[in-house]
């Protein structure tokens, strides 16, 4: 069945993330030895042979039949008295050497692999992308071993053990797929105690979900500088958050009530809902990013409200940062129910407001995140077909292509590349199964899954299917009846994602983004994570319209 999962996005050109921030392309392969055409070195033969090239042939043809046949079934029993003992005794001596000379290379490797966990910071890119590299090298430096030992038989050489998931060294083991160590307990927070009567309702209006989500984040910030209420927009006038989010999740964390519903806040207000000052965060390309019939929803609600009022010049294609100073100086009001329009690409104490937890002190990983009966039907999924180790990869495609291709770089990759950006993670995550969360078409799917491969074997790519009665992963969706609906899909496919092992986002894309919040809060962001195709640009790209 075709999933639309990552269809809550309609603009993503104002991602908070700046994805031109792309890490250097890391090299396709890079190998510790070289091996030259010793073909085109070798000199050119007279036909009249002389004694040495004779010598150096019957070298070459005894070696051959050294490793390709046993030479006692091959002559008669007194051909032995040549003797090839001394020349055996040689070889492996010579591969023993070889080696000795591979270990001792192994663990100066593993020693740089060790020395970069201990003293660069997860999650930095220069970091990451020299331990790509030395696995590489230490996967390569393997497979040379297992060469110059498999045509022995007989034990007196043996394979050297070495965990390629776990690395060790020192009696100290490092999983180069490690979660990521947030530093939680180094957050930056302020205390969120808001004045019971006063309250901000939050505006939200730029793109889909995924937008609106970040948005209702931003406003709970600011909700907190001013101290109030955050009043949950309306069904009416935006998505039923209280289908997909655990509203009262974010109040149990603060020990609080921070939030509330719309409705609860008309029945405190009675017949007296007024907004006595909406403020404008931006005042471009129309004052509070608000047209008219979002205006009309809104008083459709009961609510009477004074004109919009922009606190400064503000484009949103052209954010300004802004400091908690700046938002106070010209928010700060002591009217009962304010209004601030949509905060989506505002820039207030970005670092602070994107860290790891978010900017507000709580006793919780995060204050924004899926409801209870999507959390626990995603376990169940997850139980049901994944296992607990697996890559999650969101695959956006539908309407990407034109929005990619006007970015410079473009982030939209053909199928075979794709594949093999995706088979390097796998080899990395040594995953056995990849969760796709995908709008794209099964013509597309098919080719990916024909592509992705690892050790001459297709990784599965698993979409969830249809519903079915003999399956009881989503019987808690389908009791409350909101199996089926695209935004508890939508969520339902991000919190199967922000569960996984290792992620693949798509570059330029909120879906994946909220991912990535909810992966860092949650504190399951690995040191794989990565946008596809990270550091790469497409091997082709059509030209605009």
């Amino acid at each position: 069945m075709q999933r639309d999962s990552s269809s809550d996005e309609e603009d993503d050109r104002h991602n908070l993330i700046d994805q031109n921030e792309r890490k250097p392309p890391t090299p396709r392969s890079s190998s510790v030895f070289h091996i030259e055409d010793f073909g085109s070195r070798m000199p050119r033969l007279n036909f009249k042979f002389q004694k040495r090239y004779l010598f150096v042939i019957l070298a070459i043809f005894i070696l051959l039949l050294y490793f390709t046949t046993d030479a006692h079934t091959l002559f008669p029993a007194n051909f032995s008295s040549l003797k090839l003992d001394p020349l055996r005794d040689q070889m492996k001596e010579s591969e023993l050497r070889a080696l000795y000379l591979l270990r001792q290379q192994q663990l100066e490797l593993l020693d740089m692999w060790n020395h970069t966990f201990r003293l660069s910071p997860a999650g930095n890119s220069t970091n990451d992308d020299l331990k790509s590299l030395l696995f590489k090298q230490i996967s390569l430096n393997k497979e040379i071993q297992k060469v110059l030992l498999s045509p022995h038989k007989t034990g007196d050489l043996v394979e050297p053990e070495f965990d390629f998931g776990n690395v060790s060294l020192g009696g100290v083991s490092y999983d180069r797929c490690r979660t990521v160590d947030q530093n939680l307990s180094q957050r930056r927070t302020i205390e969120w105690n808001p004045k019971a009567d006063k309250f901000l309702l939050a505006i939200c209006v730029s793109g889909q979900m995924s937008n609106h989500l970040i948005c209702l984040e931003k406003h709970m910030f600011f909700a907190a500088l001013l101290n109030r209420v955050l009043v949950i927009p309306s069904s009416k006038v935006d998505y039923q958050f209280d289908k997909v989010l655990d509203i009262d999740h974010i109040n149990k964390c603060l020990g609080r009530k921070v939030v509330v519903s719309f409705e609860d806040f008309a029945n405190t207000k009675k017949n007296h809902m007024n907004i006595d000052k909406f403020l404008c965060y931006f005042s471009l390309p129309q004052p509070c990013y608000l047209d008219e019939d979002h205006v009309k929803k809104l008083k459709s609600l009961g609510l009477s409200m004074s004109k919009p009022e922009p606190v400064w010049v503000e484009d949103v294609k052209k954010p300004t940062k802004r400091t908690v100073q700046n938002v106070l100086s010209k928010f700060t009001y002591d009217d009962d129910v304010m209004a601030i329009g949509d905060v989506f690409y505002a820039e207030v104490e970005q670092e602070w407001v994107m860290q790891p937890g978010g900017p507000l002190a709580h006793k919780c990983k995060t204050l924004i995140e899926p409801s209870r009966l999507i959390m626990l039907t995603a376990q169940r999924f997850i139980q049901t077909f994944l296992g607990r180790n697996f890559i999650a990869l969101h695959f956006r495609r539908h309407g990407f292509l034109k929005f990619c291709n006007v970015k410079k770089p473009s982030c939209f990759y053909p199928i075979p590349q794709a594949a093999d950006c995706i088979s390097r993670v796998v080899e990395r995550a040594n995953a056995p199964v990849i969760y796709l969360s995908t709008d794209a078409a099964e013509s597309e799917t098919d080719l990916l899954q024909s592509l992705v491969i690892l050790n001459d074997r297709p990784v599965p790519l698993v979409k969830r299917p249809a519903r079915n009665s003999a399956e009881k992963w989503d019987a808690l969706l389908y009791r409350q009846k909101i199996d089926g609906d695209s935004q508890v899909e939508a969520m339902l496919d991000k919190t199967i994602c922000a569960m996984s092992s290792v992620f693949i986002g798509a570059p330029g894309s909120t879906f994946t983004e909220d991912i990535l919040r909810l992966r860092k809060d949650w504190g399951s962001a690995s040191l794989c994570d990565e946008y596809l195709c990270q550091g790469e640009e497409p091997n082709i790209v059509a030209e605009n319209e």
